[in-house]
């Protein structure tokens, strides 16, 4: 897999809605950033990993994974500004998707 870690940073601003979280660093290698919205407070951490994650799987393939490990499903939205959004598979409501993403990926999360 593709060690990322020096040329990809993870951002976060506060705002209105909820924490939002975006890659900086995939552009330069052709590649869309990622980015995630509306999280509550609690999982910004999380899903600061959750990001890198899927930008190691990214950037090693080339295309947005479908499975972060296996049953870990996420698809993924394009916003206007050709970001990847990382949304929950169909049927899934997004809050509990997001926190069991994070705590399948990262069960020491739990504490």
């Amino acid at each position: 897999m593709a060690d990322v870690t020096s040329e990809v940073r993870i951002v976060g601003a506060e705002r209105p809605d909820g924490l939002s979280l975006r890659t900086i660093g995939l552009a330069a290698r052709g590649l869309p950033e990622l980015r995630a919205e509306g999280l509550p407070p609690y999982l910004g951490d999380g899903w600061a990993r959750v990001l890198g994650a899927l930008a190691q799987r990214l950037a090693a393939t080339g295309e947005p994974p479908a499975e972060l490990a296996p049953g870990v499903e996420v698809r993924f939205t394009e916003a206007g500004d050709g970001a990847l959004i990382p949304v929950p598979p169909p049927g899934r409501e997004t809050g509990e998707w997001r926190r069991d993403v994070l705590l399948r990926l990262f069960p020491e999360a739990r504490s």
